[in-house]
């Protein structure tokens, strides 16, 4: 007598297309990094010797943005 190995019975996604679920930072990394990169292109015409005391907007920028993601 032989024993019936179980298997795993997954179902196939519908043929019109796929059945997948991304994570939310699939989404948000793409977005972000198009975000910082937009902000480095507008700040390149701008570009001057800063001051030793002066932030620029994208030092503010990415410090909302760790802001938001540490939360």
């Amino acid at each position: 007598m032989t024993a019936h190995a179980p298997t795993r019975h997954t179902p196939r996604p519908a043929a019109g297309g796929a059945d997948a679920r991304l994570p939310w930072w699939a989404a948000a990394l793409p977005v972000i990094a198009f975000a910082v990169l937009l902000a480095l292109l507008a700040g390149a015409g701008e570009a001057e010797a800063a001051d030793a005391g002066s932030r620029g907007y994208l030092a503010d920028l990415l410090g909302r943005l760790w802001g938001l993601l540490s939360r």
